[in-house]
């Protein structure tokens, strides 16, 4: 804390003056009146009246001397303000009374009253006092007398103190800033400025130990970093920023409160555009603490890391304890098998159908035979070809049109699910893991170049209001800004390629009895396939690297680089979903990119027309709805309606079954529980379009992926039901992922919803929501959803993959379809 200097004596002093008047060319006769500190000085000048004051002091060896000039004059005449000229040994610093700022549409708020802390001398390099002296120059052009106040005062708490609050007071005409010093033994500290007001807006800036200080509203942002505040505004400064380790806090009010989401000023004209002497003054309270040390960052990095090793040391301890309780090799004769958990057969017990009869709307397998000296199940079509069926069924008197239709229906839905082995199909399939791959190269590359052109925009500029950070919890590494909300997406990486590994195991293993020509792998059990198994763990790893991309510098244009992959994940989890019971009539690889494409388009425009456009939120409730309608026709008819060929034509068709089912002879669905689901999820589909036209979210991104996860719930619910409803039961290992699933998905949604950001509001109000570290005093509340959200996933993952293991002792034709 600067010290009260000692006064200059007064023959010292008149020497000095009469010096200083010499060298500006005038005589004795032009010599400046001496000035004391703390003395009220009131006036009159005009175009021929001048007057100078001279201030002295004495600066003790290694203080920092700040003084602050409060100026007032009376006088709203514009057209001849009062100038004030403030000369100092390495600077001048100027301006006028009344001050005038201006706003929006050219209006102008006027201030006759003005007070600046002048630029604060250089330490002394010597080792005995110095003597400064300020000259106040007070001048006019206006032809008659303009009356004015000068008071220059010395500043007795111009440096602040570590861990020390300091309480203060500014206004737009009256700035404030002070002097911060590192200690020793600090490299990092944490500016954090709160007020109890939100309003008026409010900018805190950090700048170098350079005159002239920037500290009015048109010229605070031309050096240093900054951030405009309401209630709370935090900056974290590092010593290697600083060369000469010490730096200045400024701060500066606002004319206006719209930079900070406040009202915006209307457009009007004339003198009522003017406004004097606004009440705009704001109490403030500074304290910097300081930040975390080097070793806090290798504690979290330790800790992120082994997390997340720690799921691979408990995967190959279950790999490890079930190669030594299974028995790999078929010592049994045909009819008695087992599961081994990962795809291959082993023996154990007598094979039972386990669906009864009338459980189910068909079969995965077709009629089977048995032939062969080893007793192998082989697929055989059915007797006759579909043509003499269907000719035979023709020719049937009693025969109806519905009876013909469901007819047809039947006979396909038995010999569509009848290809379990290396087909063209399963060729196919393995494009989503490698159509993926390619997306993913072509989306990120120009992701991660726009992130780092954000990064070094806010790095140079230092406008900290581009990015929506946690700045409670901000700390930087390198030209990083929020090293921790990068570092926690590593779970999301790590996790996708653990469960890789593991669909790279399952995959090794059946294709190993396929080669062996295990008569169970070909016969029994769901048709294995991993091609979108690879997919989603690709999606899952691309996620983590997305989501990092995303927090470089987290805000309202780049939203949907965190979201875009989260849309896939959701979407390779339906159509997994929906492949397991109809491994013949999914959608290929190029259909599914070609609609994710789509969603992430109409992201997009979502952004940009899903603020306040109406219209834009009348025909994306339409392409909703609509979808809904055509994606469920296709799921009740199991994709024999071809949206392709029929075009408008399957909804012509929706509605003859509907009224031929319903209304004309009231008989009950085909497939009930089916129909069932389908009431449901339009419903639920239906109100989100109808939620979207009555509050147009903001976050439209954030809305579709709601819609998403809603139709993926929905239909793992309605999945688990129906398996246990067809007396089909879940192994253990199931069943502990899919409670491990609803524990870790409620605790990452907790810390979801405990908003620390919003780029939907102005930077100054996101930062109200700011809050400290919870975690290892590095981490905060959203990269604790970081953590568990990885987790949630990768359990997710874990339950689509093991969910119908038990179906490996069932025989095909055996096995319902939902």
């Amino acid at each position: 804390m600067a010290g009260r200097a000692a006064p200059v004596p007064g023959a010292l002093l008149c020497v000095l003056l009469w010096a200083a008047a010499a060298a500006a060319g005038g005589g004795p006769g032009d010599n400046p009146a001496p000035g004391t500190f703390g003395r009220v000085y009131r006036g009159a000048v005009n175009i021929s009246a001048e007057r100078v004051y001279a201030f002295a002091y004495r600066s003790e060896p290694g203080q920092v001397d700040a003084v602050r000039v409060y100026v007032n004059s009376s006088s709203e005449n514009l057209r001849y303000p009062v100038l004030f000229v403030v000369r100092q040994q390495k600077g001048v610093l100027s301006w006028q009374v009344p001050l005038i700022f201006r706003g929006l549409y050219q209006r102008t708020y006027n201030y006759q009253e003005v007070s600046r802390t002048l630029c604060p001398s250089e330490p002394a390099p010597e080792t005995r006092p110095s003597d400064q002296i300020i000259f106040v120059d007070v001048a006019s052009m206006a032809p008659f007398n303009i009356a004015y106040e000068l008071l220059v005062t010395r500043l007795e708490n111009f440096q602040l103190e570590t861990n020390k609050a300091f309480n203060f007071t500014a206004s737009p005409s009256q700035p404030q800033y002070f002097l911060y010093k590192f200690p020793q033994d600090v490299d990092s500290v944490i500016i954090n400025v709160v007020s109890d007001a939100a309003y008026p807006c409010s900018v805190v800036s950090v700048q170098d130990i350079v005159c002239p200080v920037y500290d009015l509203d048109h010229n605070v942002e031309f050096n240093g970093v900054y951030q405009s505040m309401t209630k709370q505004a935090a900056i974290t400064v590092q010593r290697k920023d600083f060369p000469g380790e010490q730096f200045f806090v400024v701060f500066v009010i606002k004319p206006e409160d719209y930079a900070c989401g406040g009202s915006v000023p209307s457009s009007i004209h004339g003198d009522v555009n003017r406004t004097w002497n606004l009440q705009r003054t704001k109490n403030l309270q500074v304290t910097i603490m300081p930040s975390i040390k080097k070793s806090v960052y290798v504690q979290a990095m330790f800790f992120s890391f082994l997390s997340f090793l720690s799921f691979y040391l408990g995967s190959v301890v279950v790999a490890f304890v079930h190669y030594i309780s299974t028995d790999v090799k078929l010592t049994v004769p045909l009819g008695s098998v087992s599961i081994a958990g990962s795809g291959m057969m082993t023996s154990s017990h007598p094979i039972s159908a386990t669906t009864p009869e009338g459980s189910s709307y068909g079969a995965i397998g077709a009629v089977y035979s048995r032939t062969g000296t080893q007793g192998r199940l082989l697929p055989r079509m059915g007797e006759g070809t579909f043509r003499e069926h269907l000719a035979t069924f023709e020719k049937k008197p009693q025969t109806t049109k519905l009876q013909f239709v469901r007819f047809r229906l039947h006979f396909r839905e038995k010999h569509l699910h009848n290809k379990g082995g290396k087909s063209e199909r399963s060729a196919r399939r393995d494009c989503h893991w490698k159509n993926i791959i390619t997306i993913a190269v072509f989306y990120a590359l120009p992701v991660i170049q726009l992130v780092i052109t954000y990064q070094t925009v806010v790095n140079v500029t230092g406008n900290q209001d581009i990015c929506y950070y946690n700045f409670l919890c901000a700390h930087p590494l390198g030209v990083l800004s929020a090293f921790n909300n990068i570092l926690s997406n590593v779970g999301h990486t790590m996790l996708g390629f653990l469960f890789l590994l593991i669909v790279l195991r399952r995959d090794i293993l059946h294709r190993r009895a396929m080669e062996m020509k295990d008569i169970y792998t070909l016969d029994y059990g769901i048709p294995k396939h991993f091609g979108l198994f690879y997919a989603m763990g690709i999606a899952l790893m691309m996620e983590g690297v997305l989501s990092a991309c995303y927090h470089v510098c987290p805000n309202y244009s780049n939203f949907q680089f965190d979201t875009s992959f989260m849309y896939m994940i959701a979407g390779l989890c339906m159509l997994k979903l929906y492949q397991t019971r109809h491994p013949d009539i999914n959608a290929s690889a190029y259909s599914a990119y070609a609609s994710f494409a789509v969603v992430i388009s109409l992201a997009v425009l979502g952004v940009v027309f899903g603020k306040n456009d109406m219209w834009f939120w009348v025909i994306f409730s339409m392409i909703h709805v609509l979808a809904s309608l055509a994606l469920s026709t296709q799921i009740y008819y199991m994709g024999r309606f071809k949206i392709g060929e029929c075009h408008l034509g399957i909804f012509r068709r929706a509605v003859m079954v509907l009224y031929t089912d319903c209304i004309q002879q009231c008989s009950r669905p085909m497939y009930m529980d089916r129909m069932v689901l389908l009431i449901v999820g339009n419903l639920v589909n239906w109100s989100f379009a109808i939620f979207g036209l009555v509050y147009r979210p903001r976050d439209f991104a954030s809305y579709i992926l709601g819609i998403f996860i809603c139709n993926l719930l929905l239909y793992l619910a309605f999945y688990i039901i129906m398996k246990l409803r067809s007396s089909e039961k879940l192994l253990p290992i199931p069943m502990f992922c899919i409670v491990a699933t609803a524990v870790v998905w409620a605790a990452a949604l907790y810390f979801f919803f405990q908003t620390l950001s919003s780029w939907e509001e102005t930077p100054a109000e996101s930062r109200e929501k700011n809050r400290p570290c919870i975690l290892l005093g590095f981490f905060d509340d959203h990269d604790v959803w970081h953590f568990l959200s990885a987790a949630a996933l990768f359990f997710s993952f874990l339950v689509l993959l093991t969910l119908d293991d038990d179906l490996d002792t069932v025989r095909r034709d055996k096995i319902p379809v939902f």
